[in-house]
């Protein structure tokens, strides 16, 4: 009674576009769930890029099994993905969660499978108070039912992914990951956004240096 009648004085609004309207507070209005450019069925198992490939498969030599992504990074999921990770959305991780859980191949979030997620480094987490990767990996176990465990950490130079080239983001020894103990057997990483692929291959070499036999890379979005 008391949200009702608060929507009355201040409307909620769309966490992506602003638009006001009753069932927006904290989420996706209708319009911008309606303009998300899912990616379909047609997208390459190892690197998540739809198929056909126009080059070589990048993740033809990635240490991580197979990928998957909801979304291209463009257009309504750019709006998300900022408005979650820039303007602390925090409800946002919850409804793409619940896409990856009903869009994902079954056989990514199979059972015996963990859920492990991309940690931020320790100065962006302080900064934004929560870690977005964290909060949606969280959310997908729940909607998955399988475990999550905290197998990573990171450390070293705080290092931005978000505008750097290609280039810099494929530099050896630039992202910082380190497992905390002997890794699950089957992973399955989740980040947000899976873009050269850099940070998931940091990721997934380390939990294989920790014992990981199969890593699998899920995300809600990924730059095409």
């Amino acid at each position: 009674m008391l949200e009702e009648l608060a929507a009355l004085v201040v409307p909620p609004r769309c966490a992506a576009c602003g638009a006001p309207g009753r069932r927006a507070a904290g989420v996706l209005c209708g319009d911008c769930r309606r303009a998300l450019p899912w990616l379909g069925v047609a997208t390459c198992a190892r690197c998540a890029l739809p198929l056909p490939h126009v080059a070589r498969c990048p993740a033809s030599d990635a240490p991580f099994h197979a990928a998957w992504s909801a979304v291209a990074y463009e257009g309504a999921a750019r709006d998300v993905l900022h408005a979650l990770k820039f303007a602390a959305a925090r409800p946002l991780a919850d409804v793409m969660a619940a896409q990856i859980a009903a869009g994902a191949p079954r056989h990514l979030l199979a059972p015996g499978a963990i859920v492990v997620s991309v940690p931020a480094h320790p100065v962006r987490r302080r900064g934004r108070g929560f870690d977005p990767a964290e909060l949606l990996a969280r959310a997908v176990a729940r909607r998955s039912g399988l475990p999550l465990h905290r197998a990573l950490r990171r450390g070293g130079a705080r290092s931005r992914q978000l505008g750097a080239s290609r280039e810099l983001r494929l530099q050896a020894g630039r992202l910082g990951f380190a497992a905390r103990g002997p890794s699950p057997a089957q992973v399955v990483l989740v980040d947000d956004v899976h873009t050269t692929g850099a940070t998931l291959s940091a990721c997934a070499t380390a939990l294989r240096d920790a014992g990981a036999q199969r890593v699998v890379a899920v995300t809600w979005a990924r730059t095409l």
